[in-house]
């Protein structure tokens, strides 16, 4: 993220404001919009600069996101955003549908085995119910392999 001098910040500089301690000084006069936070801390990790130092200045206003920068309590939120739609996708699926479509796949990879898998698909097979396919997973996943079996997780646990 690159950061930006406010006016408050430069106000704050000018009257050599208590706010700053003397390597929070010199490492504001490097935050141009240009650098990134990790381009002035390597730069001023001769100073002692610390992160908490730059969260310091942000957190008292002398230092902003600069135009087009989000915070890291925006994108956070951001990707909150992204996590509850995943979630409510997840559960806008209902059970009866996670095992309609997790059942056929089930079967193909049970029936794939030949008869080292036969009991396996007939317990797949007896299988009545979305909870009853998710406990066979594992068995599955140890009969054919985690990777063979990807399309069947994704299907039962989303």
């Amino acid at each position: 993220m690159k950061l930006i001098k406010t006016e408050t910040g430069q106000q704050a500089f000018k009257a050599r404001s208590p706010l700053f301690s003397a390597r929070q000084r010199t490492a504001f006069i490097m935050f141009d919009g240009n650098k990134t936070v990790d381009q002035v801390l390597a730069a001023a990790v001769s100073l002692g600069l610390t992160a908490e130092d730059v969260q310091h200045m942000v957190e008292h206003g002398v230092l902003a996101p600069a135009a087009g920068e989000t915070t890291p309590e925006e994108a956070a939120a951001e990707h909150l955003q992204v996590a509850q739609a995943a979630l409510t996708a997840f559960n806008a699926k209902t059970i009866q549908e996670r095992y309609s479509e997790a059942m056929p796949i089930a079967t193909r990879l049970t029936a794939g085995l030949g008869l080292r898998g036969f009991r396996l698909n007939l317990a797949v097979q007896a299988a009545g119910g979305y909870d009853e396919l998710l406990v066979l997973l594992p068995k599955i996943q140890e009969a054919v392999g985690v990777k063979a079996s990807e399309d069947l997780e994704r299907a039962l646990t989303g």
